[in-house]
């Protein structure tokens, strides 16, 4: 489902002026972590229960980049109390994106969709590296205890990304499955929008997402 919206996106894109470059990935310098970066990082593993060295990504996976503007799209699983807590790290004081308050509030209303969406082993439990460095996880949704050590690896990766794209030199653009966007005079939900967009929607959809690249 998510590569169907994703599609649809990239199509509404192409009928702009605008260079798309879908499935973008860039590779991490790690010298650009050293000090400060490095801090932040540190900061919000440790606040997750983290034990060990942090581990940093090698690379970065984006659904598209348009210029210095790079474009993900953010499901259920990114909504939840581990990721709120990065959000509410000194990373994103020093920083500014603009996405981070609308991103606590859903955080905070949607962590029963996440539950919904988060449960299989894959997610719940996450690689072995997220057993490795946040412990064992919990019975699938059990949130008391140590939780889900896949969703707090999703969580530090997701700041990894915020903090990674910014010290290479881009502006990251998240966005929510749950955007509302004002089409034909009400209110609709982005994730509906893209899976059967018309006309009258695609130009919508397009218009909003040239004003995020203002």
């Amino acid at each position: 489902m998510r590569h169907l919206k994703i599609n649809n996106l990239l199509e509404i894109l192409k009928t702009t002026d605008l260079f798309v470059e879908e499935g973008h990935t860039l590779e991490v310098k790690a010298a650009y972590l050293q000090g400060k970066g490095e801090e932040f990082l540190l900061q919000i593993f440790e606040e997750l229960g983290g034990k060990g060295s942090p581990p940093v990504l090698e690379r970065l996976k984006f659904d598209f980049k348009i210029n210095r503007f790079l474009l993900i799209y953010d499901d259920e699983v990114h909504f939840n109390r581990y990721r709120l807590n990065t959000l509410k790290s000194e990373l994103y004081d020093f920083f500014s994106f603009g996405w981070t308050e609308t991103y606590k509030r859903l955080c905070r209303n949607y962590e029963k969709e996440c539950l919904k969406a988060g449960l299989q082993d894959r997610i719940w439990n996450g690689p072995p590296l997220a057993s490795k460095v946040f412990g064992n996880s919990e019975i699938p949704g059990d949130l008391s205890g140590n939780g889900s050590s896949g969703w707090k690896l999703n969580a530090y990766n997701d700041s990894q990304y915020d903090l990674l794209t910014r010290l290479h030199g881009f502006k990251l653009i998240r966005i929510s499955m749950y955007e509302n966007l004002m089409i034909g005079g009400s209110l609709r939900k982005l994730d509906d929008l893209l899976l059967h967009p018309n006309e009258v929607t695609q130009q919508g959809i397009r218009n909003w997402l040239l004003r995020k690249m203002e």
